[in-house]
């Protein structure tokens, strides 16, 4: 059974790898507006798992033609910043710097919603989602920090303006909660929904990954 990531995170891959999936990728090209413009009232949870439902859902058709047997995830992370928003990329360097002075300093919950479809001889026999919330303590970078941090581009296409693994965690005090969470894929809520579908995540395991 090959396992199937929904996403052309980088990061999310880097995870997978480190943990002995090397997965097919297959970026679905949702629109996450319009999912969320189709929603009625979600609340943050309901969300973040809607967005990575849509995500796998949009991948199905491609990837049943070519792994018959498979694990489809999908992923979506969005940030509740301390002001009760609830923000994900930024996109835009003046967006980016706002979202940063509203959370330096203080803390935001980092929300990451999964998704699993199990397909067997191309239908899909099985389906979960599930989320975790993370809680995210920020520095206070000066204003000569948070400029060079904004002009490496990093932030723009992050969910809430910041990573972990890259420039941003020079800037993150520290993270109570799941930390694989925070880089894009949570490790125990995969493992958690792949067990709910009746899919050991050991047996998905491959050899190392040289990185």
């Amino acid at each position: 059974m090959r396992f199937v990531l929904a996403s052309a995170s980088p990061a999310r891959l880097s995870v997978l790898r480190s943990a002995g999936i090397d997965p097919l990728v297959r970026v679905s090209g949702v629109d996450e507006d319009a999912v969320a413009a189709g929603l009625t009232d979600p609340t943050p949870p309901e969300l973040v798992t809607a967005l990575a439902a849509a995500k796998a859902e949009a991948v199905l058709p491609a990837v049943a033609a070519e792994e018959p047997d498979a694990v489809v995830v999908g992923c979506d992370s969005m940030l509740s910043a301390p002001d009760g928003e609830i923000v994900g990329k930024p996109g835009t360097p003046q967006a980016a710097a706002e979202r940063w002075r509203k959370t330096a300093g203080r803390s935001g919950e980092l929300l990451t919603g999964h998704a699993v479809v199990v397909l067997r001889g191309g239908e899909v026999v099985a389906r979960t989602r599930g989320h975790l919330g993370t809680t995210v303590r920020f520095s206070e970078p000066t204003e000569a920090e948070l400029d060079a941090y904004i002009a490496t581009g990093e932030p723009l296409h992050v969910a809430g303006g910041f990573t972990l693994e890259g420039f941003g965690g020079w800037f993150i005090e520290g993270v109570d909660g799941d930390p694989s969470s925070v880089l894009g894929i949570s490790l125990p809520l995969t493992r958690k929904l792949l067990a709910e579908v009746g899919v050991s995540v050991v047996t998905l395991w491959g050899p190392p990954v040289a990185r």
